[in-house]
């Protein structure tokens, strides 16, 4: 049985991820291609507790940046274990809303915590678990801002303590995945996402189906 394909997707709020992995997801099946979506913070049911106490919960505004790292890892590290490597064990192709570099770029760069102790953490929860390609969908500091405005603003509304940082907190982030995208061409595949959904979509395309399995060869 040959080893799955992982696939992550990173950019900053409003970059339109959730978009892109749904309509490669369908391209994929539509091969017949076994592809498991998943979502960072999240994705197992200790994973989806950990996300409402970091994002949603009421009581969580205390939160410190340590705190929100070491909770952000711990979802990974069910994560991976739970899910994500018995998938690619098993030939799937596995397409993730976030991963590692999310929390390069917003804990360390956006939180401004050490990035070699956030590296650190990372390695602990992910060990040798590593996305064979990473889609950074970038889009520029105004279109972000109204694009997650309009979120805010859409019914029925959900609080988001992460959305709640200011604007330089954002610009943080947005340096922090540059800085990734540009020190790992090979894996992290730079994508203008303030295009037309059409086209962002052929343009992942036209990265992702040259390293695609051949369906049936599992």
């Amino acid at each position: 049985m040959s080893k799955g394909l992982f696939i992550t997707f990173e950019g900053t709020e409003g970059c339109g991820k959730s978009t892109q992995i749904a309509a490669l997801a369908e391209q994929l099946r539509a091969l017949g291609h076994r592809v498991r979506q998943l979502r960072e913070p999240g994705g197992t049911p200790i994973g989806e507790e950990i996300r409402h106490t970091l994002k949603h919960s009421k009581d969580n505004h205390a939160m410190t940046s340590e705190a929100e790292l070491l909770l952000m890892n711990a979802s990974r590290a069910q994560l991976v274990r739970e899910v994500i490597r018995p998938a690619l064990a098993n030939g799937e192709i596995v397409l993730s809303d976030r991963f590692y570099d999310s929390t390069t770029a917003y804990q360390g760069y956006g939180r401004q915590l050490d990035l070699d102790k956030v590296k650190t953490v990372i390695e602990f929860a992910v060990g040798e678990t590593k996305p064979d390609l990473t889609l950074f969908l970038h889009v520029p500091a105004e279109v972000s801002a109204e694009r997650l405005r309009s979120r805010q603003t859409n019914l029925p509304f959900v609080r988001d303590r992460i959305e709640e940082a200011d604007q330089k907190f954002f610009e943080r982030v947005a340096h922090g995945f540059g800085v990734i995208a540009a020190n790992e061409p090979q894996r992290v595949k730079f994508i203008n996402g303030a295009q037309p959904v059409e086209i962002v979509c052929a343009k992942i395309w036209e990265i992702v189906q040259p390293i695609l399995p051949k369906v049936g060869r599992w």
